[in-house]
């Protein structure tokens, strides 16, 4: 079997593991088995327990993020690049719970190094925001300037509230939980439409 077959082998098992068990608990034993190989074999191709996990981690981080830039269509106006990324992320981690399970909660409790590659995908998809939100506030006439703060700040709130509600969605067994589609509506209706009374100068009075 070539050696990348085998390795995606093994890291498919051990996401399940890893997002069944939890990293402290996910046994290299188990995650051999189910991969269908030695235990010796899975230390050969990825070193160790942690060089397995990160590799998961690293993995899983980048396909997400790669669905979310793959959305946001260049040719596309931003309003619906956003809705595009947003209902990418939400179908993205409806239709693989466990590696979301990683990304989501196994790889934040457990040092720094996990939870920084972590971090890094959601700078990934706080840039693809920010550059939207960036170009309809430039694109709508008249608006008063939206400086990079705000912009980056927005950004962050909402992929903050996106992850939440991606939990959410991955929750228990039969809790009602939204549709990919419905999640993503939730944040347009919050995100965008708040976005077009910031950039038309009705903001809030404090």
């Amino acid at each position: 079997m070539p050696r990348e077959v085998r390795e995606r082998q093994m890291l498919d098992a051990a996401v399940r593991v890893f997002a069944r068990r939890g990293y402290s608990a996910a046994s290299m034993d188990e995650i051999a088995e189910l991969a269908g190989a030695s235990k010796p074999l899975v230390y050969l191709y990825l070193n160790s327990k942690e060089g397995l996990f990160t590799t998961c981690i690293r993995r899983e981080a980048d396909v997400l993020l790669a669905a979310v830039r793959a959305a946001a269509r260049p040719e596309d106006p931003a309003e619906r690049r956003l809705w595009n990324s947003l209902r990418a992320f939400f179908a993205h981690t409806a239709e693989h719970p466990e590696g979301w399970a990683v990304l989501s909660r196994q790889a934040r409790c457990h040092g720094e190094a996990f939870a920084g590659v972590v971090a890094e995908v959601r700078e990934g998809v706080v840039d693809v925001i920010v550059r939207l939100i960036e170009e309809a506030a430039g694109a709508a006439p008249d608006a008063p300037p939206l400086n990079g703060r705000e912009a980056s700040g927005l950004a962050y709130a909402l992929v903050g509230a996106a992850e939440s509600l991606a939990d959410a969605a991955n929750g228990p067994a039969g809790q009602i939980v939204p549709s990919a589609r419905e999640a993503a509506e939730t944040l347009m209706n919050v995100a965008w439409v708040g976005l077009e009374n910031l950039v038309s100068g009705r903001r809030w009075p404090r």
